[in-house]
């Protein structure tokens, strides 16, 4: 059992992070963070070639070695002979049996090069992110080792026996998925959510993490958006431990093997044409009025044109490009499979017309002959996957008949948005056809875990070579102010730069932009903080010219990158490649100055400062909140290096003292705690069982409240009472409380009475009352109240009855009053913070929800003097202050500031008492429990 650790006093910056994201700590610090280490000459048997290596991070194998010329093995397979060269240096690279621990993944030949990527199992399981890659010569009968890259992980000795099933891991990872991605609007049904299991899956921390991976799919509540998110569930004790999504946008959305569907699809275009539907060349309009050639089929069945290219993979594996019709699809039915019933755009004439120009559909049916020509011609690249792929593009989806400014890959097609009245439909623009494209490039090379750090490199490569054939086509010169513009040609009315979705020159730095946030947000900053690197790319390909920046960084792509790759190793990863096509050394200066410019430098990540005093340090968790009240803090926290189940901590909200152990670290999930500065409550997970446990702070036996199946939450205690909420899956939500001592929880039933659909939800508890929202039908129509409920009593009272547009988020009970968060404009995320008195009287608004100061409210807490919201502002004009930060309102609503102005992520923020605060702060791109005493007021 771990012992507590010393109170940890305010950082400045410069100090060293105390831990990284929960999420990415759960993969690998390299998702995050990775610290630069220095390179020194590799060590290695007699007569092994002088090279530099640069070592690995929490492994023995190093991450880069390079200048090295050893032969290896010239018969049998390329992997064959990557393995034999691994176990014939074992003492360089400490891998005892390559051929048992690394599976061949893919092998990629371009001329006499040859780059091997082989995939880690650890006791016949997959590793995530461990994957090494050996570069090689091959040419007269010889091959010879150049170098190699990636992670393997040494120090992995995990089980691979799961306790937990597959049917458990989809309920747990399809709850979670809902947990984060947040409810339906009240009286609309929403689609379902499903799972789909797809094996056991190693995360590499520490000793490792035996996981169940899932894969959710499905729509987002509310908004719409398409959902495919790849849930990782503990597979010894049934806790999700990480979640991102599978979706590669191009824009940041609003707050494995193809199924069966797309491999159908995928089959019936892969099959040689008939004579008589031999390739056409036909014509089409652009968006931008330029008349432009299109390869197209004849489709003598209907006797159409349909556009579908067959001549530019005639010579290899017959594939085809193909654009389709899905302006009737949604964005969110659309995703991780092959919609029914829709057809390639057809023309009677070879000559398209006016609608195929609206729909878009010119545009990206040319885009895409743009893109593979570029990766044909200039990398060698025979399509996506470098294989000869079918390019299947669908055109003018919706989101449930709504705008959908938005595009992706789904790891098998490219989905483009239908715009709206100022953008065009997203195929409209030949940088966002290229990014979305180029993420099937990556996907099949590098693979970059699209979540924290390497998404965002990730997202940095897609706009880069978007932006590079946009700009090549145009002849936009690299010394443009315009050069680095995405998305600016979708723009109806406004001037380009103002439409622009991000600015590959914007001048973002590491020390004066790096934003960080959990993967709730934005998959952990991939859109965020992209153009930090793709800004430093960007000044590269200026410097060098195009031609040789785009050798360089496509090499660093395919022959160096591994899916866990961070900032710094890409950097590496490029200065690599630009030394492999022996630049000048004037070049390869300039290429370590432009990352120089952008921060890009060793150990970057020590100087993010914050302005808050720390608790605890190095949370690792993942979908846990934290508590507070009567001077205690409580949180949940994994071990260094994230590897262990979750343990509750409690300690004092000043920072005296040392922190405390409150629950047992006996394997199961103890998550979000609660106080009231005398007894800590909280959840724990193993299996199908989910616990409230209780335990005094000053100690004592822990007792059991309550055992159930389904996800608790809005947990709260106060002296014996204790109140939760139960999500019933199918059926809809119910608060319930419970007196410390009793073994049977009471229920509070909705106003129609139990059945399916009616809920009870957000509880907030004070003084022996529940404030809570009552939502149920009446007189055949929905209607939702908000209720307090005295627990002596039993008494229920009424005190405000919402109108049927809007939706409560929060409630927040003091001693005098009821706050709430109501949204009041759906499907805007808007909310307004109001007030009541506990008699129902008194009811005025602290904020509003319409004007500058409008918040998007996630999160309340009230202490007698204060009211705390976690918020979006709602007129945020740049990335970091569109993130949730804490805001904090005198109770009458004529105070308002913030709480810290800590340019990161700040989560769960829970109030003490006065106007002291504790929250979850990502700013470093660690997540921390920290606090203040005071709010900051005004941040510039």
């Amino acid at each position: 059992m771990r012992q507590p650790r010393a109170r940890a006093g305010r950082r400045r910056a410069g100090r060293t992070p105390q831990g990284i994201s929960g999420a990415a700590a759960l993969i690998s610090a390299a998702a995050l963070v990775v610290p630069a280490v220095p390179a020194h000459a590799a060590a290695g048997p007699a007569g092994s070639s002088p090279g530099e290596v640069i070592p690995g991070r929490n492994t023995a194998t190093p991450a880069l070695v390079t200048g090295i010329r050893e032969q290896a093995g010239a018969t049998g397979s390329a992997a064959d002979a990557a393995r034999g060269h691994l176990a014939g240096k074992e003492s360089r690279y400490r891998i005892a049996d390559p051929a048992r621990d690394l599976d061949p993944l893919r092998t990629t030949t371009t001329g006499t090069t040859e780059v091997v990527r082989l995939q880690q199992r650890h006791r016949g399981v997959e590793v995530l992110g461990g994957q090494y890659v050996v570069r090689m010569e091959h040419k007269d009968g010889k091959r010879v080792v150049t170098g190699t890259s990636g992670k393997y992980f040494t120090g992995l000795t995990t089980g691979t026996e799961p306790q937990v099933d597959q049917e458990l891991a989809v309920e747990r990872a399809v709850e979670a998925t809902e947990a984060q991605l947040g409810g339906a609007r009240p009286g609309k049904t929403e689609p379902a959510l499903t799972g789909t299991a797809r094996g056991l899956v190693v995360l590499p921390k520490g000793p490792g993490v035996l996981t169940q991976h899932v894969t959710v799919r499905g729509t987002a509540p509310g908004t719409g958006e398409p959902v495919l998110r790849e849930v990782f569930v503990d597979a010894r004790a049934g806790y999700p431990v990480l979640q991102y999504s599978g979706i590669k946008t191009f824009a940041p959305p609003a707050p494995g093997p193809a199924p069966a569907g797309a491999a159908a699809a995928h089959a019936a275009l892969t099959a040689e044409p008939p004579a008589s539907d031999t390739g056409v060349q036909g014509s089409g309009v652009k968006f931008d009025g330029a008349t432009v050639d299109l390869q197209l089929a004849r489709d003598t069945a209907h006797n159409t044109y349909v556009m579908r290219d067959y001549s530019r993979m005639r010579d290899t594996t017959k594939n085809v490009l193909a654009t389709w019709d899905a302006h009737t699809q949604y964005a969110g039915d659309v995703s991780g499979h092959w919609p029914d019933g829709i057809k390639e755009f057809a023309s009677p004439a070879p000559a398209f017309g006016k609608d195929a120009t609206d729909a878009g559909a010119v545009d990206a049916h040319w885009a895409a002959g743009k893109v593979y020509d570029y990766y044909r011609t200039v990398h060698g690249r025979n399509s996506l996957d470098g294989r000869g792929m079918t390019v299947n593009s669908l055109v003018g989806v919706s989101n449930y008949g709504m705008p959908y400014v938005n595009a992706f890959w789904d790891g098998t097609k490219m989905v483009y948005g239908n715009g709206d009245s100022e953008y065009r439909p997203l195929s409209a623009g030949l940088d966002v056809v290229g990014h979305e494209m180029t993420h099937g490039v990556v996907e099949n090379s590098a693979n970059l875990v699209y979540a924290g750090q390497s998404g965002a490199l990730n997202e940095a490569l897609a706009d880069y070579f978007g932006t590079a054939l946009k700009d090549d086509t145009y002849h936009i010169p690299m010394d443009s102010p315009d050069s680095g513009l995405v998305g600016d040609t979708l723009c109806r009315t406004k001037a380009p730069r103002d439409c622009a979705i991000r600015d590959l020159n914007d001048g973002r730095t590491t020390s004066g932009s790096f934003t960080g946030v959990g993967f709730g947000t934005d998959n952990g900053g991939v859109h965020l903080n992209s153009t930090i690197f793709s800004g430093a790319l960007w000044n590269i390909r200026r410097d060098l010219g195009p031609a040789l920046a785009d050798r360089i960084v496509y090499r660093a792509l395919t022959a160096y990158m591994t899916p866990l790759d961070g900032f710094t190793e890409g950097r590496n990863a490029v200065i690599a490649a630009a030394k492999d096509l022996k630049i000048a050394d004037g070049d390869l200066k300039s290429v370590q100055r432009d990352f120089n410019a952008h921060g890009i430098v060793p150990d970057w990540e020590l100087a993010l400062g914050v302005d808050s005093d720390q608790l605890l340090g190095r949370v690792n968790t993942t979908d846990t909140s934290v508590g507070a009240g009567g001077g205690w803090w409580t949180a949940s926290q994994s071990n260094d290096d994230g590897s262990e189940a979750y343990s509750v901590w409690a300690g004092r909200t000043d920072g005296s003292g040392a922190p405390k152990l409150i629950s047992p670290n006996d394997g199961r999930y103890h998550v979000t705690p609660v106080t009231d500065g005398k007894t800590v409550v909280w959840q724990a997970y193993k299996g199908w069982n989910v616990d409230i446990l209780a335990r005094p702070l000053a100690g004592g036996p822990i007792k059991t409240l309550y055992s159930g199946r389904y996800r608790v939450s809005s947990l709260h205690v106060e002296g014996k009472t204790v109140v939760f909420q139960i999500t019933l899956r199918h059926v809809g939500q119910r608060v319930v409380y419970l007196k410390m001592g009793e073994t049977d929880p009471t229920e509070i039933l909705p106003g129609g009475g139990p059945g399916r659909g009616p809920s009870t939800e957000l509880p907030s508890l004070a003084d022996g009352r529940i404030a809570f929202t009552d939502w149920h039908r009446e007189n055949r129509k929905w209607r939702t109240d908000l209720e307090v409920l005295d627990t002596a009593t039993g008494k229920r009272t009424v005190v405000q009855q919402l109108r049927p547009e809007q939706e409560v988020v929060q409630t927040a009970l003091t001693g005098k009053h009821i706050f709430w968060l109501s949204k009041d404009h759906w499907p805007s995320g808007v909310t307004a913070l109001r007030r009541v008195d506990l008699d129902g009287s008194g009811a005025v608004d602290i904020s509003p929800d319409t004007g500058k100061d409008a918040l998007q409210g996630t999160g309340l807490s009230a202490t007698a003097d204060a009211v705390t919201v976690t918020a979006r502002p709602a007129d945020a004009q740049d990335r970091n202050g569109a993130l949730s930060k804490l805001w904090q309102f005198s109770t009458d609503g004529s105070r308002r500031g913030r709480v810290s102005c800590n340019r990161g992520e700040q989560l769960w923020g829970t109030a003490d008492s006065g106007t002291r605060v504790v929250w979850l702060d990502a700013t470093t791109g660690y997540t921390d429990l920290v606090t203040r005493s005071r709010p900051a007021g005004r941040c510039g």
